[in-house]
C-alpha cells in the first residue's frame, strides 16, 4: 500500500484509498486485523493523528471497525447489504437534497431502474410481498390518511415491488431510487395529485404482478412515470403562474 506524498490529495483520504483498494483486491480480507497507527504511521510515513482520519474515513464507509481491549485494535469489516442498503438511501437524499440531481433526471433514474426488475418482480415475488403491497393499497384508500402517512405507504409499497425480483444487488442498486427519490417526487407532487389515481395505478401494478405478468407491469409502471412527470409539470406551471401574477401586482 502506497501514497503520493507530493499529491494535492489530502493525506489521510490517500491513505484510506490504499487501504480501502487493498480490501476490495482481498489483500485484506475480513475480520483480518489493520497494523496499529504506530506501524501505518511508520508505513505511510505520516502522524499518527493522520492515520486515524484515514480510519475514522474507512468506519464511516463500514469498511472496518474498531475493538476496545488488549486484543482490539481496527479490522476489516464484514459489510452487510442492510448496511450498504442505508448508506445508499443517505448518499441519494444527500444529492437530492443539495439539488445535485434534478427532477427530471431522479424520475428517469428511478423509473428505469425500476422497470428493470419489474421482470424478475413479476416471476419471484412472494405472497408475503403481494400483501404487503395489497395492504399498503388499503391503506392509501383511507380518507383520513395524512400526506406523510401516504407518502411512507408510497415507498413501502415500491420497496415490495423491488424487493420481490429476489436479487439483494438490484435492492441495493434502488434503494436510492426508492427511498430516496420517490419521496422527493411525493414531496413536488403531492399537492397535485390524485390518491384515487395513485391507488388505481398501484392496483393495476398488484394484479399484475399477481398474475405474473411482466408486460402489464412495465406498462403500468410506464404510466405511472408519465402520471408523476405531468404532475410536477403542473406543480411547476402553477408556481411560474403565481409568481408571474405576484411581480405584475408589485410591478
Amino acid at each position: 500500500m502506497k501514497i503520493d506524498p507530493n499529491s494535492s490529495k489530502d493525506l489521510s483520504a490517500q491513505i484510506a484509498t490504499a487501504i480501502r483498494d487493498a480490501i476490495v483486491a482481498g489483500d485484506l480480507i475480513v475480520d483480518q486485523r489493520l497494523p496499529s497507527e504506530a506501524e501505518l504511521a511508520d508505513q505511510f510515513d505520516v502522524s499518527r493523528p493522520t492515520v486515524r482520519e484515514a480510519l475514522k474515513r474507512l468506519a464511516a464507509q463500514s469498511l472496518i471497525r474498531t475493538q476496545r481491549g488488549a486484543t482490539g485494535g481496527a479490522f476489516v469489516n464484514r459489510l452487510r447489504y442492510a448496511e450498504a442498503y442505508t448508506q445508499q438511501v443517505t448518499t441519494s437524499t444527500l444529492l437530492l437534497s443539495m439539488n445535485a440531481v434534478s427532477f427530471d433526471v431522479a424520475c428517469e433514474a428511478r423509473y428505469a431502474l425500476e422497470r428493470a426488475c419489474a421482470p424478475m418482480s413479476a416471476q419471484r415475488r412472494t405472497p408475503d410481498q403481494l400483501a404487503t403491497m395489497r395492504a399498503e393499497i388499503h391503506r392509501q384508500s383511507q380518507p383520513d390518511l395524512s400526506d406523510e402517512a401516504f407518502c411512507a405507504s408510497d415507498v413501502t409499497f415500491h420497496r415490495a415491488l423491488v424487493d420481490g425480483a429476489g436479487n439483494k444487488v438490484l435492492s441495493y442498486q434502488l434503494a436510492g431510487a426508492v427511498e430516496a427519490m420517490q419521496p422527493l417526487m411525493n414531496m413536488i407532487t403531492f399537492s397535485a395529485r390524485s390518491r384515487e389515481a395513485i391507488v388505481a395505478l398501484h392496483t393495476e401494478l398488484a394484479d399484475a404482478l399477481t398474475d405474473k405478468d411482466a408486460a402489464r407491469t412495465d406498462q403500468t409502471l410506464v404510466k405511472l412515470e408519465a402520471y408523476t412527470r405531468e404532475l410536477a409539470q403542473n406543480v411547476a406551471d402553477a408556481r411560474a403562474r403565481k409568481a408571474a401574477e405576484k411581480e405584475s401586482t408589485t410591478a
